[in-house]
């Protein structure tokens, strides 16, 4: 793609914007950087470093398009459509692009992109083990660790890159075509930001629409959603499945994953022998298992490496055992459909903390789980009266409110008996107490830690 002497707005100053803007200088090009944050907002002094690189900024109020006239604009996931610049650029036609998209236009490395639900980091996370064991070159990244762009042109033809992929980026996407797309469940979330439910499925879908026919789209034959999926798909399609036993692809058969490939069953690993537990990572890791098989790993290898994954953090990530109570960090349970999938991995008692900021979701059937599941609940957060309501619905009454997230911690731990589970899973999101789940499940572990050391 030529960039030199191309004008580009970026629209939003953190972590991605950041990493977009100096790839665009570095390329050549003429950039604005805007966001509504003032410069006295912003916590780290990147802004002097970009600005000597002759990046101009527009801060605390929105760039006008039409005095700009840039050729292309660059925004940060989440920003909303209803902003006036990307409303001008509609109107002007000018392309609207997400990071990813961009990287994409400026890389030979083939791509591994994948979306769903849940499980999206795992199994991400996964895949790049699987190749490094395997001895390529990969890059991990997207919407989780380093984005995309900064990585993009360092990456060779022969190198593979994996990417996380949210429906936030894959909407404001135009021609980004990964060779292998996979699509690991589809339930409502986001719906705060896609309006509908058939709204989040349609960004979804955009990660595999611009297939053609020597690619190839990775589904979960368990899940309605995206097994439907298959016949829109222009490429090979290919399903895993735990519950099912398949003409073709990655399923389990009598506690083992196989894999049958023309008429052939192939033995991979006994599910016992996985290094991450509980049915949602059993589908994580078939998923996984089908992506690196298409991309040429070995049976042994992908054996190797699904027993030797050690998981990612914030989700299911056990923190420390005390007591002979265990705590749990699953901060990443951003959604109910997660945390329903956290509370069926055990089988202890389970103390459950839940509760944040609402996405729109239907919290019933989460409610129904815990009245299957969970000993007592802690309820915290903006979204702890929606939940309290579902409760209510399904006649459940052991749960608790607490004022803060610390007290909410104390009150958990007070709760837990000996043989107890203290799960961290809230069915929300972080941003009512946090900037992020990754900050919310670092704050769980060091209160765990500290109510241990006080004991």
């Amino acid at each position: 793609m030529k960039i030199s002497g191309k004008s580009f707005l970026v629209i939003g100053a953190a972590r991605s914007g950041k990493a977009v803007v100096e790839f665009l200088i570095e390329q050549g090009a003429l950039v604005y950087l805007n966001d509504l944050k003032k410069r006295e907002d912003f916590k780290e002094d990147t802004l002097g470093f970009l600005e000597k690189m002759g990046v101009q900024l527009i801060l605390g109020e929105h760039a006008d398009i039409r005095e700009l006239q840039p050729d292309y604009l660059i925004v940060s996931p989440g920003v909303p459509f209803t902003i006036p610049p990307l409303v001008e650029a509609k109107k002007l036609g000018i392309p609207v692009w997400s990071e990813i998209e961009l990287a994409w236009r400026n890389t030979q490395a083939p791509l591994v992109a994948v979306t769903g639900t849940n499980g999206k980091t795992t199994t991400t996370a996964l895949l790049g083990q699987i190749f490094a064991d395997s001895g390529r070159k990969v890059f991990v990244g997207g919407n989780i660790g380093v984005p995309f762009i900064s990585e993009a042109r360092k990456l060779a033809a022969e190198d593979v890159a994996v990417l996380e992929v949210s429906s936030f980026q894959l909407e404001t996407t135009e021609n980004f075509r990964p060779q292998l797309a996979v699509i690991l469940n589809i339930t409502p979330d986001h719906l705060d930001r896609h309006d509908t439910y058939e709204g989040y499925k349609e960004a979804k879908k955009k990660i595999f629409c611009n297939q053609k026919g020597n690619d190839c789209l990775i589904l979960n034959y368990d899940d309605a959603e995206t097994r439907n999926l298959a016949r829109l798909a222009k490429g090979r399609v290919l399903f895993f499945s735990q519950q099912h036993i398949l003409n073709e692809g990655f399923y389990v058969s009598n506690g083992w994953i196989v894999v049958k490939n023309k008429g052939q069953i192939i033995p991979v690993l006994k599910v016992e022998d996985l290094g991450i537990k509980g049915s949602h990572n059993l589908e994580n890791a078939l998923a996984a298992a089908t992506a690196g098989w298409l991309m040429g790993v070995s049976v042994e290898s992908l054996a190797q490496s699904l027993k030797t994954f050690p998981g990612v953090p914030h989700r299911l990530e056990r923190v420390l055992t005390y007591q002979g109570v265990t705590y749990i960090n699953d901060s990443k349970g951003t959604n109910p459909d997660a945390s329903i999938k956290a509370l069926e991995a055990y089988e202890q008692p389970i103390v459950l903390l839940a509760g944040g900021k609402s996405k729109g979701s239907d919290f019933l059937p989460f409610a129904q789980k815990i009245k299957e599941r969970v000993k007592e609940l802690v309820l915290l957060g903006q979204a702890a009266s929606e939940i309290e309501e579902a409760l209510k619905k399904v006649g459940y009454s052991r749960y608790q409110h607490a004022a803060s997230f610390p007290e909410a911690v104390k009150l958990a731990s007070q709760l837990a008996e000996e043989g107890d589970i203290v799960l961290l899973s809230p069915a929300c999101a972080s941003f009512d107490m946090f900037d992020n789940y990754e900050q919310r499940g670092d704050v769980f572990k060091e209160l765990v830690q500290q109510l241990v050391r006080e004991k």
